[in-house]
């Protein structure tokens, strides 16, 4: 999920494929220019990216660019992406967002989503504070 700052200030989230993630941190989106997510970027730059599976969770922090690079549109052109622009990378009004990464934290819990689940279950019952497995912070 790519998670924008709207006008108002209020965040909104959208699935987002990543079409590419450097060793530093850095993403890439492929979107359109008439989006809410390049109209929120181009007035307020601060992003968050969210990543899941069964039984982890990345939430990354960061800053995002619209970027007009023709030549990095071809170099990230999947199948995928063709399911949205099916002209190709030279459609009319794709562009790229780039995001620069400043933290991500992430979870670990063991035994995946319905461990969670009876742990929040447990928690509730017993009074007790859930045990949802790990979670660090790393500054990028």
């Amino acid at each position: 999920m790519l998670t924008t700052v709207n006008a108002a200030g209020s965040m909104v989230s959208r699935p987002l494929a990543v079409q590419d993630v450097q060793q530093d941190g850095e993403m890439w989106f492929i979107t359109h220019r008439d989006t809410s997510q390049v109209s929120h970027i181009a007035s307020n730059p601060t992003v968050n990216v969210t990543f899941t599976s069964r039984s982890e969770w990345v939430s990354v922090a960061g800053t995002a660019v619209v970027v007009e690079d023709k030549e990095k549109s071809h170099e990230l052109w999947n199948q995928v992406v063709d399911a949205w622009f099916p002209d190709g990378p030279d459609t009319p009004g794709v562009v790229l967002i780039k995001v620069e990464s400043d933290s991500a934290e992430y979870w670990d819990s063991p035994g995946g989503t319905l461990a969670t689940v009876i742990s929040w279950a447990k928690s509730r019952i017993t009074g007790s504070r859930m045990e949802a497995g790990e979670s660090h912070t790393v500054e990028l």
